[in-house]
This record gives C-alpha cells, sequence and structure tokens, in this order.
C-alpha cells in the first residue's frame, strides 16, 4: 500500500495526502494495519514524533477510508496553536464526495446535531441532543449510471463531528456511494462492484500558519482511483 505523500512541510508543520485504507492514530485494535501515527514514529524525528500524549502531532482525524489532507504538527507549539483553530472553527476544509440521488436544491447548508446512536454505540446519527454540526454544500455535476443519478458534491464542514459529512448527506437523502455505515449494506455492496471504497476525498484546508499567522491554503487533487470511478460515468449537467 502507498505510504502516505508529504505535499508540504517547514520547520512547524507539514502536511500530508493520506492515502485510503490507512489509519489515522494508533490503538491497540489497529494490529497490522497501516496506521499514520505509527509511520511517523518509525520515519521521522522531528520534535514531538515520538510523543504518544501529542499523537506524534497528529492534529485531526481522517475516516480509513477517506483520503487526502491531513496536518501534522512538528513542535508542541503548532500542535497547540493549530488544534486551538480546530475547536474556534478558524480553519476551512473542503472535500469531495459523490453520492446517490441529485438533491431539490444545488447548494445550501445542512444543520443536524449529531451524536453516537445510544442503541448501536459504533454508529453516528442525527441526534436530538446531540452536538451542533453545519455542513454547507454545493453540486458540482451531476452523472447517470446503470440508469441510477448521482452527484458530485463538494462539502464545506464548518465543525468537525465524527461522520459529519457522510451523516449529513445521507440525513439530505444523498448517501455517500459505496458508504457501508451509512448508505446500508446492500446499496454499499453494489456501489463496490463499480466503486473501490467510500467516495469521499479531503481536497482542500485553509489555516493560519502556527508562527507567522498568515493564512495559507493547501491541496490534494482527487486521488487515482476515484477519479477512475468518474471517468465511467455519463454526465448530465
Amino acid at each position: 500500500m502507498d505510504a502516505p505523500k508529504i505535499i508540504f512541510e517547514d520547520s512547524e508543520f507539514f502536511v500530508l495526502d493520506k492515502p485510503a485504507g490507512w489509519i489515522v492514530n494508533s490503538a491497540g485494535t489497529t494490529t497490522t494495519q497501516p496506521v499514520v501515527q505509527t509511520w511517523l514514529k518509525e520515519n521521522f524525528d522531528y520534535e514531538i514524533a515520538k510523543n504518544d500524549e501529542l499523537r506524534s502531532g497528529v492534529v485531526h482525524r481522517l475516516d480509513k477510508e477517506t483520503s487526502g489532507i491531513l496536518l501534522i504538527a512538528k513542535t508542541e507549539n503548532a500542535f497547540g496553536q493549530l488544534q486551538k483553530q480546530f475547536k474556534e472553527r478558524l480553519t476551512h476544509k473542503t472535500y469531495t464526495a459523490l453520492a446517490h440521488g441529485v438533491p431539490k436544491q444545488m447548494e445550501g447548508t445542512i444543520v443536524a446535531a449529531v451524536g453516537r446512536l445510544p442503541w448501536r454505540r459504533d454508529r453516528f446519527g442525527v441526534l436530538q441532543g446531540g452536538r451542533d454540526a453545519v455542513t454547507k454544500y454545493k453540486v458540482l455535476k451531476t452523472f447517470e449510471k446503470n440508469n441510477e443519478k448521482y452527484s458530485l458534491f463538494e462539502l464545506y464542514p464548518e465543525t468537525g463531528r465524527t461522520h459529519q459529512i457522510r451523516i449529513h448527506l445521507k440525513h439530505l437523502g444523498h448517501p455517500i456511494v459505496a458508504d457501508n455505515f451509512y448508505a446500508g449494506r446492500k446499496t454499499a455492496r453494489k456501489d463496490r462492484l463499480w466503486c473501490p471504497r467510500l467516495f469521499l476525498h479531503a481536497l482542500g484546508i485553509s489555516i493560519l500558519h502556527p508562527t507567522t499567522q498568515k493564512r495559507v491554503e493547501f491541496k490534494a487533487k482527487l486521488s487515482e482511483d476515484l477519479q477512475q470511478v468518474l471517468y465511467t460515468f455519463s454526465r448530465i449537467a
């Protein structure tokens, strides 16, 4: 499996393009699966590379099957600064997703609280009393395949809840292609005949540089496996 690629690096942090299939943080359950935090410990020697308490500098997380932008702090100062930005919603993130169907509104904002489901502790969902969650979106293109319609979304989450984008698109009535958790097992199984994994990619991020406080932006182009999926579609709009 391909290792993460460094797309930017300076003395304070670097930016990875994480491949799908990599778990972000070490845990007792990860066993033989590739883990970004372990890879950082074994291959780098920056200030906090071996610091488990600071997760080797991993500032935020992506789901195992999600590819794209991941920030890694190299110093304790940068780690604190960047985490603070996430908490204060000063970061601007952009994701790409392919979802089932075409929404009535091609642009909009999804506002729906998200929480862990009491009856299924490994899943999250829209839940009364959950944590506030906001996702802006716009549809870039629509496609047709096997008499079914699909939409290519660009999404801008303003909060960072677990599985937020996946849950919000399901709530909108347009679950992400090949999402085993939220599209339904039968639908996901059919999707995976032509899409190898969850069609979700962290496309870009904008942050304040932890030293200069100037806004900087980084992008990771759509991964090759997902680009190949789009080549199989007939565009309708």
